[in-house]
């Protein structure tokens, strides 16, 4: 396992604490952080009830020794969207594992959406990815990953290495994996990544049952989405559980995924929540 590995003596841990809390009804945000990882100043581009923060790693990438700690908490009343400027880089490691964990915790009446850009596993790299939210009843969360092995496309492929991931709502759904590069038969059989190097997850999830009308709709429009993708045959929908409903899509390249992500996450904001489809507007940048 990669958690038994042995530690780089030369750590450059960071974490970061976010408190999201209704005032004066606006979505605040008070933060604590401990080394090289930051919270841009709050934006309110569709007004006070939505806070948007960009989260913020100097350094750009992690190396052996190297962990990033994130916790998350929303308070009842309050809403929160967090997203990155650019991705989240795990280069290669001469030893011991690198980190990011994410701790998540809503309160009844919360809301979050958890949309950082990519996550980008360089060939030699010895990486721990770990997410892991617990929701209150009547809490809501849309949230999603995105990975890339390697950057095939310049040249870079993920030859070597290990990349395990861990993405869990307590109670309700849990996926891991552990991807090789020596391991042929998971990276290129029709059974596993089928030769994709991308892969992407995007969930909503309650605290409570989604009403059936409300799940079907939302099965509904992210097929929709699929559908008229052109990873129409590497995409799919499931609602594994009454609370959850997961979107899933393997591509060569990785903005192929962002794009189909995004627009089911626009979909969802605008039928499921009845929100305006505003996306962060470093996106755009």
């Amino acid at each position: 396992m990669l958690a038994s590995l042995p530690s780089n003596t030369h750590r450059w841990p960071a974490s970061l604490a976010l408190h999201y809390q209704p005032a004066s009804g606006r979505s605040v945000v008070h933060h604590q952080h401990n080394g090289p990882l930051r919270v841009l100043k709050s934006l309110y581009p569709e007004g006070d009830a939505v806070c948007h923060n960009v989260l913020v790693h100097p350094p750009s990438g992690l190396v052996g020794g190297d962990t990033l700690d994130i916790q998350v908490q929303v308070d009842a009343g309050a809403h929160a969207l967090i997203t990155t400027p650019g991705a989240t880089r795990f280069y290669r490691s001469e030893q011991g594992l690198a980190q990011q964990k994410v701790s998540v915790a809503l309160d009844p009446g919360a809301k979050l959406e958890w949309l950082p850009l990519e996550t980008i596993a360089y060939s030699g790299c010895l990486a721990l990815n770990q997410w892991v939210a617990q929701l209150s009843p009547g809490s809501a969360l849309m949230a999603w990953d995105m990975l890339a092995l390697g950057l095939p496309h310049a040249n870079l492929a993920f030859d070597q290495g290990h990349y395990a991931q861990h993405l869990e709502i307590k109670g309700m759904w849990l996926e891991r994996a552990h991807l090789a590069a020596s391991d042929e038969r998971l990276l290129n059989s029709p059974l596993g990544l089928a030769g994709q190097r991308c892969m992407g997850t995007l969930v909503l999830a309650q605290g409570s049952a989604l009403a059936d009308a409300e799940r079907s709709l939302a099965l509904d429009v992210a097929r929709q989405v699929c559908e008229a993708s052109p990873l129409r045959v590497w995409s799919g929908v499931t609602s594994p559980d009454p609370r959850i409903v997961v979107v899933r899509v393997l591509a060569p390249q990785v903005e192929a995924v962002f794009h189909l992500l995004k627009s089911v996450w626009l979909g969802w904001r605008a039928d499921i929540w009845r929100m305006p489809t505003v996306p962060p507007r470093i996106w755009a940048m």
